[in-house]
């Protein structure tokens, strides 16, 4: 009995925090990456690697004088406009990043 009114107290307290537009965040348990900067070049590719081809997206920001090449999976093109500031959050893998939040700064 002492489970279940466990259970239902989380479960209850996890519905209020999700419920009526409020946002939950569960951090720490994802290895993520920032990066920011002017969006300078956005290509469209493929990468190989272990016998896998992936289509990826490679981007190069620009920010305080210097570039920064990532390279994010799949088709993202959309994701980064050309000359506008973004921070973009990802979970860095072996052959691409996985975006987890972008934000356009105007």
């Amino acid at each position: 009995m002492k489970r279940l009114l466990t259970v239902l107290v989380v479960s209850a307290l996890f519905l209020s925090l999700c419920g009526c537009g409020s946002q939950f965040f569960v951090r720490g348990a994802i290895n993520s990456a920032t990066v920011s900067g002017t969006v300078s070049v956005v290509q469209f590719s493929t990468a190989e690697g272990g016998g896998t081809s992936l289509t990826v997206t490679l981007v190069t920001f620009l920010e305080s004088g210097s570039f920064k090449d990532v390279t994010f999976c799949g088709d993202q093109r959309t994701q980064f406009p050309m000359n506008k500031f973004v921070n973009a959050t990802f979970t860095p893998g072996p052959l691409c990043g996985t975006i987890i939040q972008i934000v356009i700064v105007i």
